[in-house]
C-alpha cells in the first residue's frame, strides 16, 4: 500500500507543485520533504492513523517537551483525548540509515519524552521505517522499560505477544499484520544496515559479521517456507514475554531450532552454530522480520543481494567474485539448457551457477510466455527450471565460508536445492564423496553424501579457479594423481625417467581436474591467466590441453578487466571441449609417431 498517496486522497496531507514541501493539513504545518527523517514522520503519522485508527485530531506533530531545564521537540505525540491533556504513545523518527548507535540513543531520547512530567506517556514507538522497535513504560515500575512486538492500536487495552502472522488476523482485538514485500532499494538497505549492525562496534569483523548475516537470512527463508495455517505467528519475530531475559531467551531459542531444523538440508554447508550473542541477533532480527523475502519479486530480491554482495566482496574477498559481465558472456556463449549439467569447481560466491540458473529461467519464459495468467504454464514454467537448479547443478567451493554465500545467493534466486559443498575442488573424487553413505572427515575437508560429484559426467564446467597458488608436493597427497605434477620425459634422452614438479600452479591443475568430471564431447569455460597461453615454460601445459580438449576459442580480456576486484592478472577466457578418449590416445599416437621419425 501507498501510504503517501492514500494520505493524499484522504486529505491528511498535501504537497506543493514540486513536492518538495510536505503539510500535514490537520495542524497546517508545511515541513521540508527532503529531509531523509521527513520521510519517516510522514508514512509514521499515516500508519498511525489509516493503520492503527487514531483520530488526526488525536495526534501532534513537532511538538516541544520539557525535560528538566530543556525544551526539546518530539515528532509525534498520540493523546488518549481529544484535549490532548493524557498522552498515550511517542514516537522518534529516524533517518533509514542511521547507525545503531543513533537508533539506540533515539531509544533512550524518546524513553525521557515519554517517561518526563510534561508527557506521562505508557507507549514508546523508535522507527527508521526498516526497524521498529516498541516500549511499553509499566506503571508500576515508570523509570524502566520493557520492549512489545507494537504500539497498542486504537481501542486495544492488551497487546498480542507478537505482530506478524500468516495472513494477519487478530488478538484481543490488535490487529495482526502479514509480512510486507519491499523493493530493492529498502532490501539492499536492510542487508546493509544489519551487516554494519554487526561488525560496527568491532565485536565481529566484516567477513564474521557477514558470515553469521547470511545464517540468519537462511533462518528467515526457512521460517516463511515452513508451513503453518492462516493466523499462526511467524518464528522469525521478537516475541513479548513477562521479562526482557525471558523476550531475549525465547527468541534465541527459536531462531536457534530453525536454523538447526533448516540445516538438516545442508548439513555440509551450514555446519557452525550461529554465533551472535542475544543482542546481535536481535538487532538483525529487527532489520528482516517485518519482511518476506519468498513473496519479494525474485529479480529485486535477486539485485539487492548481490548488490549487498559486492559491496563486501570487492574488498577483501574480491578474488571470490567475478564480474558480472565476464560471467554473463560466458554463459551467453554457451548452449546450456534444462537438460545440461552444469558444474563449477571453484564456485566462489556463485555467479556462474546464479547466470546458469537464470538463463534457463528466461528459457523457460520463453517457452511459457503465459506463466503468469495460465495455471497449467506456470507450473511446467517453475519445473522447467526448478528442476536444473535441484538436479543439474552443482558447485565447489574450499573455503567454508564464501561456499555458504554461495548457498544463501542461489537461495535467495528461490532455489534451496542447489548442490553447493565446502571442499577442496581438486581432491579425487573418491575423496569429495562418501561412497559409504556417511559424511567422514578426510583432513580438513569434509566428504559430501551428494553421489552427483563424479567424473565423466558434467557437460559444462564454467569457472574461475585461483590464481597465483601454488601446491607443493610435500603439501598434498592427492598431487601424484595429476599428470601436471609430473615432468615430461625427455623422448631424446632413452634413458630418461619421469620425476615429479616440486609444486604445481592451481589454475594448472583445474585444467585437468576439468577434464576428468566433463563427460565426452563436453565443454569447459575457464578464465586463466595469459601465462598458461604465452610462457615458453608451460608449452607442456598447451600440448596437455591439445591431447585433451578440442580448442574451440580463446577470448582475451582487458587488462582492467578483473580491476574492481583488486585483481590485475592479464586473462583470458578459454573454450575447450573434451575430446574422445579414441581422440586424445590417437593425438599420443601420432606425436609418439613423429618423435620417433625424428629419432630414426
Amino acid at each position: 500500500m501507498n501510504l503517501i498517496q492514500k494520505g493524499i486522497d484522504k486529505d491528511l496531507i498535501k504537497f506543493d507543485d514540486e513536492q518538495k514541501y510536505i503539510t500535514y493539513i490537520h495542524q497546517n504545518k508545511r515541513r521540508n520533504f527532503g529531509n531523509p527523517e521527513e520521510k519517516v514522520q510522514a508514512e509514521s503519522f499515516l500508519k498511525l492513523v489509516l493503520i492503527y485508527g487514531y483520530k488526526p485530531e488525536r495526534i501532534e506533530q513537532f511538538n516541544s517537551v520539557k525535560i528538566g531545564s530543556d525544551t526539546r521537540e518530539a515528532d509525534i505525540i498520540v493523546y488518549n483525548n481529544d484535549e490532548h491533556t493524557s498522552a498515550h504513545i511517542v514516537v522518534e523518527c529516524k533517518k533509514e540509515d542511521v547507525s545503531e548507535l543513533e537508533f539506540n540513543q533515539a531509544i533512550a531520547q524518546a524513553f525521557s519524552y515519554a517517561a518526563t512530567g510534561t508527557v506521562r506517556a505508557r507507549y514508546f514507538w523508535v522507527t527508521s521505517k526498516i526497524k521498529d522497535a516498541y516500549f511499553e513504560i509499566p506503571k508500576k515500575e515508570p523509570k524502566k522499560y520493557l520492549s512489545v512486538p507494537d504500539v497498542p492500536q486504537y481501542g486495544v487495552d492488551k497487546l498480542a505477544k507478537y505482530k506478524y502472522a500468516k495472513g494477519g488476523g487478530e488478538v484481543n482485538g490488535q490487529k495482526l499484520f502479514e509480512l510486507d514485500v519491499v523493493g530493492e532499494d529498502e532490501l539492499t538497505r536492510r542487508f546493509k544496515q544489519a551487516h554494519n549492525s554487526l561488525w560496527g562496534g568491532g565485536e565481529l569483523n566484516p567477513s564474521e559479521a557477514f558470515d553469521e548475516l547470511d545464517k540468519l537470512i537462511f533462518c528467515k527463508i526457512w521460517d516463511e517456507r515452513k508451513p503453518r495455517k492462516k493466523g499462526d505467528a511467524y518464528d522469525f519475530q521478537i516475541f513479548s514475554e513477562s521479562t526482557e531475559a525471558k523476550t531475549n531467551k525465547e527468541l534465541q531459542n527459536r531462531i536457534n531450532a530453525l536454523y538447526a531444523e533448516g540445516r538438516k538440508k545442508d548439513p555440509e554447508v551450514f555446519k557452525d552454530d550461529i554465533r551472535l550473542n542475544i543482542e546481535k541477533l536481535r538487532t538483525v532480527v529487527g532489520y528482516l522480520e517485518s519482511i518476506h523475502l519468498g513473496n519479494t519479486d525474485l529479480d529485486s530480491k535477486g539485485r539487492a543481494f548481490e548488490t549487498f554482495m559486492g559491496s563486501f566482496f570487492r574488498g577483501d574477498f574480491g578474488q571470490y567474485f567475478t564480474p558480472r559481465p565476464i560471467v554473463k558472456f560466458i554463459v551467453d556463449t554457451l548452449p546450456i539448457n534444462n537438460d545440461s549439467l552444469v558444474l563449477d569447481t571453484s564456485c566462489g560466491s556463485g555467479g556462474f551457477l546464479l547466470h546458469a540458473l537464470d538463463k534457463v529461467r528466461q528459457q523457460a519464459t520463453d517457452y511459457y510466455p503465459d506463466f503468469e495468467t495460465n495455471p497449467k504454464e506456470a507450473n511446467d514454467h517453475f519445473k522447467h527450471w526448478h528442476d536444473f537448479a535441484e538436479k543439474n547443478l552443482y558447485g565447489i567451493e574450499i573455503n567454508e565460508q564464501i561456499a555458504r554465500t554461495a548457498k544463501m545467493n542461489m537461495i535467495i534466486h528461490d532455489d534451496g536445492h542447489t548442490n553447493v559443498i565446502a571442499t577442496d575442488g581438486l581432491l579425487p573424487v573418491e575423496d569429495i564423496t562418501d561412497t559409504d553413505g556417511n559424511i567422514t572427515q578426510k583432513g580438513i575437508y569434509s566428504r559430501t553424501q551428494n553421489k552427483g560429484f563424479a567424473f565423466n559426467r558434467f557437460d559444462f564446467i564454467i569457472t574461475n579457479p585461483p590464481f597465483g597458488s601454488s601446491i607443493k608436493q610435500t603439501e598434498q597427497a592427492y598431487m601424484h594423481q595429476y599428470g601436471y605434477a609430473m615432468k615430461d620425459i625427455d623422448w631424446l634422452n632413452p634413458k630418461s625417467k619421469q620425476t615429479s614438479r616440486d609444486n604445481q600452479s592451481t589454475e594448472i591443475l583445474f585444467i585437468e581436474q576439468c577434464h576428468k568430471f566433463l563427460s565426452e564431447g563436453g565443454y569447459l569455460a575457464m578464465v586463466i591467466p595469459d601465462g598458461v597461453l604465452t610462457n615458453s615454460s608451460l608449452q607442456y601445459v598447451r600440448d596437455g590441453i591439445e591431447e585433451k580438449y578440442r580448442i574451440v576459442a580463446v577470448v582475451s580480456m582487458p587488462q582492467t578487466a578483473f580491476q574492481a576486484t583488486g585483481a590485475g592478472v592479464k586473462s583470458s577466457v578459454m573454450f575447450l571441449q573434451k575430446h574422445t578418449t579414441q581422440t586424445t590416445e590417437k593425438i599420443k599416437n601420432q606425436k609418439t609417431a613423429l618423435q620417433d621419425n625424428i629419432k630414426e
